[in-house]
């Protein structure tokens, strides 16, 4: 019998999960012990209706581009995308007929027949198409996203069948999809990019249209509303109009920081120091550049090399950029004799780190070539990890409650090509295992294969205003580079003993970071991280010694301040300051010179409110000292 037919009568239903396993709605299932609805609206069902939207796109795309010919069409996060090779490229005029005639599919209500194949014969059907030829042969060794057309095990062919039973279109790919294209509710093509075969510059360059499905108008209405705030956030339009970094075409993912944003990363690492300085951490800088002999200890050239600007010394050596901190935080480990009772022992540090990312992943911020992270190594005792991991979560605490986040957490699991033994690995995982059991009541993440590829690692996954999810921090569990590096301790027998390794960032890439948050706040920063803190406007020249008074008081009290006495209207000025999102503006005239007052607007905002200068002057700076809300001092005085 039909999954279908065990499901009679289930609104929403697009398909099924049998014994564990995504199905078709049209599978014959032999009972319905385990047989379980999948709705529209859930996780999977949306993956479901995606990729059967991308098999309805590539069939839109084929009716009107014959010679183009099939990619890959997996889904993604909140929609899909399809490759195709193709001569030349789609335009915005294409996108608009494409989407008409996929509504055309839809309403044909077409099937979707599963049809098992065998290599032979899917290479019989697909002949004229080269790339599903490729995945033929590469069968149970191709990419994630390749998963998608041919998966595990069996080989199958998706046929898309008219009312009257001819097929009209079909494409290899493992499933599940809705039982019709009638079964796929809203969707809207986005945009076109160009892409690499398999992602490899190796192979041909394919046209890819992106594309978002949901399960009704009313959600993709509400997502394309979305977009159109992120798009208003952008953080890379913002740190043009802010002013705060500059990215160059002669130093790809390189960012030029400006006045405005190194202030701002100054307040994110003086925050930083404080902190960690407090908590018994001690900051040190190491070379930018080592021999590759340091990297070939640690590992990193083996599994990192491709990621790794490399350069030649003047003595016929070869070295390495360094793309992280650890093998360095080993060297300085090792320079002197410790005791286990110098553990836990804590390094931190923020150099600037170099990986060398294909052109094309390139965005602004938020994935760079040259970063900075706020780095710490730990070295400590095994009985000492869980108690470490508390502290560092308080850390966390502090640090995403100061910016107004939240975060959860996820565990990233043994990965393919890792260092060590799998008794070690085995015993790390359970070690972190039992810290988010007692930490989340089991309410956490997890990622197979998403640790690193000395240790498994706790993952920070902050979410922003728009609820998108973005891994920040992680705190990775090291059993393996100590040993690589020879690190010992004297334990209380007097013998050498092997220390574990807590590699950890909070913000993780302060670029990123900054980058998130400028989305996150659409550039508003909090009184205390904002580059510019205060403006003071004179109403006219005669007024502007009084201004520069008052904005010396308030740079002798650490506060960062701007005067505008340009030659323009009041209003203009107050209006400059305000797109500027500067949290505080100061208006000063004959009245406030005359009473030694300042007459304050808070950002967006449009009364203003009067307020004795000197204590102004101490209550902004009370509040960017201790990082925290400012208190008008209204009335007092």
């Amino acid at each position: 019998m039909q999954a279908a037919d065990y499901l009679a009568g289930v609104e929403g239903a697009v398909a099924a999960r049998y014994r564990g396993r995504l199905i078709d709605l049209s599978a014959e299932v032999p009972d319905n012990d385990t047989l379980e609805p999948v709705t529209a609206d859930s996780e999977d069902g949306l993956r479901i209706i995606r990729h059967s939207c991308a098999h309805v796109l590539a069939q839109a795309v084929q009716s009107y581009f014959p010679d183009a010919r099939l990619g890959i069409g997996p889904p993604i996060r909140d929609g899909f995308y399809y490759d195709f090779g193709l001569d030349g490229s789609f335009s915005t005029a294409d996108l608009t007929r494409l989407e008409k005639r996929m509504r055309g599919i839809i309403a044909a209500d077409q099937r979707f027949v599963r049809r098992v194949v065998t290599a032979a014969e899917a290479a019989y059907e697909l002949a004229a198409e080269p790339f599903k030829m490729d995945l033929i042969s590469l069968k149970d060794v191709a990419g994630e996203d390749a998963a998608v057309e041919v998966g595990d095990g069996e080989l199958t062919i998706y046929d898309n069948v008219d009312r009257g039973g001819r097929t009209v279109w079909r494409d290899l790919c493992r499933g599940p999809h809705v039982p019709s294209t009638r079964f796929i509710p809203a969707f809207k093509l986005t945009r076109v990019a160009a892409a690499y075969w398999r992602g490899s510059e190796k192979n041909p360059q394919l046209q890819r249209i992106y594309g978002t499905a949901w399960e009704s108008q009313e959600a993709l209405d509400r997502h394309q509303d979305l977009i159109a705030e992120a798009e208003r956030r952008d953080h890379r339009r913002l740190g043009r109009e802010l002013e705060l970094f500059h990215l160059d075409a002669t130093a790809p993912g390189m960012p030029y920081w400006l006045p405005n944003g190194m202030r701002l990363l100054n307040n994110l690492l003086a925050f930083w120091r404080e902190e960690h300085e407090a908590r018994g951490y001690q900051e040190i800088s190491t070379p930018l550049i080592n021999n590759k002999l340091l990297w070939e200890t640690s590992g990193h050239w083996e599994h990192y090399r491709e990621d790794m600007f490399v350069v030649p010394g003047g003595d016929d050596a070869t070295y390495a950029v360094k793309p992280m901190n650890c093998p360095n935080a080993m060297v300085v480990f090792n320079l002197k004799t410790r005791s286990y009772r110098d553990l836990p022992l804590r390094f931190s540090d923020c150099d600037p780190l170099h990986r060398n990312e294909r052109s094309g992943t390139l965005h602004g911020l938020m994935r760079v070539q040259k970063f900075q992270q706020d780095d710490a190594h730990i070295f400590l005792r095994a009985d000492q990890i869980s108690e470490e991991y508390e502290r560092i979560f308080d850390i966390a605490d502090r640090f995403y409650s100061i910016f107004g986040l939240t975060y959860k957490l996820r565990l990233g699991t043994r990965p393919e090509g890792f260092l060590g033994d799998i008794g070690t690995w085995d015993q790390a995982e359970a070690t972190l295992r039992a810290i988010l059991d007692r930490r989340t009541d089991g309410d956490y993440l997890v990622e197979e294969g998403g640790g690193a590829f000395y240790g498994p690692k706790i993952d920070i996954l902050m979410e922003d205003a728009l609820g998108r999810q973005w891994q920040t921090g992680t705190i990775q569990l090291d059993f393996q580079l100590p040993r690589r590096f020879e690190c010992a301790v004297t334990n209380e027998r007097g013998e050498r003993e092997t220390p574990v390794v807590v590699h950890r960032v909070i913000y993780g890439s302060l670029e990123r970071f900054i980058g998130i948050y400028i989305e996150h706040t659409a550039g508003a920063f909090p009184l205390w991280m904002a580059p510019v803190q205060v403006v003071i406007i004179p109403v006219m020249a005669d007024y502007l010694e009084y201004a520069e008074e008052t904005a010396a008081g308030l740079r002798r009290a650490g506060v960062a301040v701007e005067v505008d006495g340009r030659d323009e209207t009041l209003g203009n000025r107050v209006r400059v300051a305000q797109a500027q999102k500067v949290p505080l503006t100061v208006v000063l005239g004959l009245r406030e010179r005359e009473d030694g007052t300042a007459a304050v607007r808070l950002r967006g905002q449009r009364s203003t409110v009067t307020v004795d200068r000197e204590l102004f002057v101490d209550a902004v700076a009370k509040a960017v000292r201790s990082r925290s809300e400012l208190i008008l001092p209204v009335g007092e005085g």
